[in-house]
């Protein structure tokens, strides 16, 4: 049976449109992800590769809106530091003591092990989580959005129990 020419443009419109939508809601999806690496890995390359860079514990002192101060005690072989500032974050508090890596050049202090490499690949626990509902709404591949959106929000949970 032949199809008529209205019919085939019909079917070749609508092959277009799926393959354009799956082109757009693909590159929303990875925008999604990479935006989550590139937000992390500004925080995460400090605790990622923390050789070589100088090592210390904080004791926060004091807290405002976005960033707490306070001593800090050097490991071996860095330097005396007066005051050093950390990111405000649910587990930084007055008195809090955890330890922390020197930003090169600056005063300001990451803070290292499991939790600070978890705090620091948050971004992307929550992108993940976006991107899971991009790649199953739009894209309709559930099993892969299942799978991306559970790590992201294993990744967020992990992060909250290690804070």
């Amino acid at each position: 049976m032949k199809r008529s020419s209205s019919q085939r443009a019909a079917l070749v419109g609508r092959r277009t449109a799926l393959v354009g939508r799956r082109t757009a809601m693909g590159l929303v999806a990875l925008v999604l992800l990479v935006a989550g690496v590139w937000s992390s890995w500004a925080t995460a390359h400090h605790v990622v590769l923390a050789q070589g860079r100088e090592h210390g514990t904080l004791t926060v002192t004091e807290c405002g809106e976005e960033s707490c101060t306070g001593r800090y005690e050097p490991d071996a072989a860095s330097p005396e530091r007066a005051r050093v500032t950390v990111e405000r974050s649910v587990a930084a508090e007055k008195g809090g003591r955890f330890p922390v890596v020197v930003k090169p050049g600056t005063d300001v202090v990451v803070r290292t092990g499991v939790p600070g490499l978890l705090h620091a690949w948050m971004p992307l626990g929550g992108a993940m989580v976006l991107a899971g509902f991009v790649i199953g709404g739009g894209l309709r591949m559930p099993r892969t959005a299942w799978g991306v959106g559970t790590a992201g929000a294993a990744l967020l949970v992990a992060t909250f129990v290690a804070l």
